[in-house]
């Protein structure tokens, strides 16, 4: 009698674990690749690692299926049939602030610098390990959801503007705004997330390695390059001149600061 009272419990609390499994929404990931044997793997292994998955095959289908799906990030090849990669990255930016990763066979520094300037959150040289994708598909996840986050606290606590000012900077918190001697510079999510990053400890220098596992959520994985673009982006940006830059200081073998005056 015992015996058949602890197998009516155990049944109860594993019928309460598959319920509360199936009420957890699972992420959506929207595979974009006109090779169907890299979408192939990239889909079994997503979905292995509990992802909902989406395939398109070229520019239109990536477009028509993010704006109908909205999924949760996008993984998006650059050399694609009938609108290319960089342009679905521009015109899906408008509309939807997912984690956009580029994938590209192209290694030249003239992409990379594109993928980013249009929204793209990161970029992934073919060939590339399977486990490093994955790894950087769940630290944009997190990142976005620690964002998104943060973005909801600020419009519910309706608080006074909260600002950072450090000589001819100056980083509003609270409406993801960076001005520059008073002009408004027009920064992405993860340019600003770097200079708040920065901006925390002025005149401290910061290495690449700490950026990239604090701004983009990678601890191991990644390419400390992109820390390097996104600077050079910023930089463009907010200098009067690049070559000899007064804001966002290079410590040259070790990483970057904010200069405090």
């Amino acid at each position: 009698m015992e015996e058949k009272k602890e197998e009516l419990e155990k049944d109860k609390i594993e019928g309460l674990q598959e319920e509360i499994y199936k009420e957890e929404p699972k992420r959506k990931i929207l595979v974009v690749d006109d090779e169907k044997q890299i979408v192939d793997i990239l889909v079994y292994n997503l979905q292995k690692e509990g992802y909902e998955t989406l395939e398109a095959n070229d520019g239109e289908e990536a477009i028509k299926i993010a704006l109908e799906q909205k999924p949760d990030l996008i993984l998006l090849d650059i050399m694609l049939p009938k609108i290319d990669g960089l342009t679905v990255c521009k015109r899906l930016r408008h509309t939807l602030s997912v984690p956009i990763l580029i994938l590209s066979a192209k290694d030249e520094e003239i992409d990379k610098i594109l993928g980013l300037e249009l929204g793209a959150d990161d970029y992934i040289t073919k060939p590339f390990s399977v486990r490093e994708l994955v790894a950087r598909v769940k630290a944009n996840l997190r990142k976005a959801e620690i964002d998104n986050n943060q973005a909801e606290n600020v419009e519910e606590q309706k608080k006074p503007a909260n600002t950072i000012t450090i000589g001819d900077l100056t980083i509003n918190l609270d409406k993801f705004e960076v001005m520059v001697r008073g002009e408004v510079i027009d920064l992405t999510l993860r340019e600003f997330e770097v200079l708040r990053y920065l901006a925390n400890q002025p005149g401290q220098v910061v290495t690449r390695e700490i950026l990239l596992e604090k701004v983009w959520g990678y601890e191991y994985y990644g390419d400390i390059r992109t820390v390097d673009v996104t600077v050079r982006r910023i930089r463009e940006k907010i200098e009067k001149d690049t070559s000899s830059p007064k804001i966002l200081i290079t410590k040259r073998g070790v990483g970057y600061y904010l200069a405090t005056n």
